[in-house]
């Protein structure tokens, strides 16, 4: 069954930090849909429309450092159809508009943590909160965003070297979230998941993705995840041939595609769009097979 696809913005605050950040969610909805200009990007979409019956799992979608959640928006937007509510959260000082935390230990200690509160507010907003089963929770990473997401659903990462003083690893103080049931990652970086046990604690079913030719997340990032998880059965790994690392985004409007402009661009001869509908489908099939077995009520 395909629904059309609700819009709402929710507005999150972190009272630790004193600050607030956006969370955009797409869900199931009665519709109807028509074109909806969100920041440079436009999609289908029934703004501010009711929920549509039942309840529906939950998927947050963590974006890679000085990135955004729209830069995923077919995705979400297909998943959306496809019966999920998802959140795009856009991650404080390490977006495209603000990316003073870049490279900071603070934004490693707050990425994970911003993630957790915007799952808290999509679970608990009054409007949405009739269509979500917060039993059937999933957290999808891309990037800096695979770090994020290994972080909160209980992976234990400790600094590198050149982040603390005397060159020894300390502990990167995170939360973890016992709510979460599945892992996405999509060229996750681990760097700080290289020690021991640091990842021997995630117990959930994890579909790892990597690029063939990724020049920021080279193979051994993924070895950690590897090497790290406790059970490898409970692991779906895949090399997509040819892919860069940005091919995990949905495809640019034309005017915004430039080598001036990396994350538009792919390895020569990979189809970014055609990809897309590639990425949807192995997702869409991973996330209903590990959720399904909570129970999920949909279209009742």
């Amino acid at each position: 069954m395909s629904y059309p696809v609700g819009y709402r913005s929710l507005l999150v605050t972190d009272a630790t930090l004193a600050l607030t950040f956006p969370v955009v969610v797409l869900y199931p909805s009665a519709g109807p849909e028509q074109p909806e200009q969100l920041g440079p990007y436009e999609l289908s979409l029934a703004r501010a429309a009711e929920p549509a019956p039942g309840r529906f799992p939950v998927v947050l979608i963590s974006h890679g450092t000085g990135g955004s959640g729209l830069v995923y928006r077919t995705l979400a937007h297909f998943l959306a159809s496809q019966g999920f509510v998802v959140g795009l959260p856009e991650h404080p000082h390490n977006n495209r508009a603000d990316d003073s935390w870049a490279q900071t230990p603070q934004n490693l200690t707050a990425r994970p943590r911003h993630l957790q509160l915007a799952l808290d507010a999509v679970l608990h907003d009054s409007s949405l909160a009739p269509a979500t089963a917060p039993d059937a929770v999933a957290l999808i990473g891309h990037s800096l965003g695979g770090y994020t997401a290994l972080a909160l659903a209980g992976g234990t990462p400790t600094t590198l070297p050149r982040e603390s003083a005397d060159g020894r690893p300390r502990l990167i103080p995170t939360p973890t979230d016992g709510r979460i049931r599945a892992l996405v990652l999509l060229a996750p970086a681990t760097p700080w998941f290289r020690a021991p046990d640091t990842l021997c604690q995630i117990q959930v079913p994890v579909l790892l993705l990597t690029a063939e030719k990724d020049q920021h997340t080279g193979p051994w990032h993924a070895q950690n995840v590897l090497r790290g998880l406790p059970d490898p059965a409970r692991v779906q790994h895949r090399e997509v041939a040819n892919a860069g690392h940005f091919s995990f985004l949905s495809p640019f409007p034309a005017a915004r595609v430039s080598r001036m402009f990396p994350p538009s661009q792919d390895p020569p001869g990979f189809d970014r769009a055609q990809f897309q509908q590639e990425l949807q489908a192995e997702v869409l099939t991973f996330l209903r097979a590990v959720l399904q077995p909570a129970e999920v009520q949909r279209g009742l």
